[in-house]
């Protein structure tokens, strides 16, 4: 992440194509080996950062309260991960902005965005087929002597108190999907454009537009 956070800054001074590799890793404080140790190319040095946004919005709907139906999960884990001064400071999603709109004109820096977010989006469809699982397993478990059921693997993460589910279908992974690309389509559009980011533009409002916009959407689909 040290080095993630060098290249953003020598990225957003001097731009993708006058920062080398080289430059990057005496920002970091490393040798030039070490920064080939853990990325192949200079744009890659900005995975780090990009996976970390993306991975909390995954991980707030799974730490969301239990008993939210999913589409009230989305909107929670929103408010929570992208408010400005509550679940994220002012300065991070104008730095976010700005590689943002760095990534559009650099195509390698894009992958490495769009890898990022499908990352996210596998971890989303686990955190899914938990929250889904868990609610239709809850009336199968009450009255049950010993209370719910126990951790269990789920898309390869161990869940902790939800029923056992089978491994992520297509309808599963299709549902994530439709859930991520309305928070990334709504920080992209917030990047691309000047509005301030506690507005009515801003990407909690713009995210929120977009989840409202798929209600009555069938988040426990499954296709198994």
């Amino acid at each position: 992440m040290e080095i993630a956070r060098a290249a953003a800054g020598l990225f957003m001074r001097n731009g993708p194509r006058a920062t080398r590799a080289e430059d990057i890793a005496r920002a970091a404080g490393i040798a030039p080996r070490t920064f080939y140790r853990y990325f192949a190319a200079k744009e890659e040095s900005l995975g780090p950062l990009f996976a970390a946004g993306a991975q909390r919005w995954a991980e707030a709907v799974r730490d969301a309260p239990a008993g939210l139906p999913v589409p009230e999960a989305l909107r929670h884990a929103v408010v929570s991960t992208l408010t400005p001064g509550v679940g994220v400071r002012y300065e991070s999603l104008y730095w976010v902005r700005s590689l943002l709109r760095l990534a559009e004109a650099n195509p390698a820096l894009l992958r490495v965005w769009g890898e990022a977010c499908q990352t996210a989006e596998r971890t989303l469809a686990s955190v899914l087929a938990a929250r889904t699982a868990g609610a239709a397993g809850a009336a199968t478990e009450a009255g049950t002597p010993g209370g719910g059921p126990g951790p269990v693997a789920v898309g390869g993460s161990v869940v902790p108190g939800v029923a056992a589910v089978p491994d992520l279908d297509a309808g599963l992974r299709f549902t994530a999907a439709v859930a991520s690309a309305a928070v990334r389509v709504a920080v992209e559009a917030w990047a691309a454009g000047d509005a301030t980011a506690d507005g009515p533009a801003g990407p909690v409002a713009l995210a929120l537009r977009n989840l409202e916009a798929l209600d009555g959407f069938p988040w426990s689909m499954r296709t198994g």
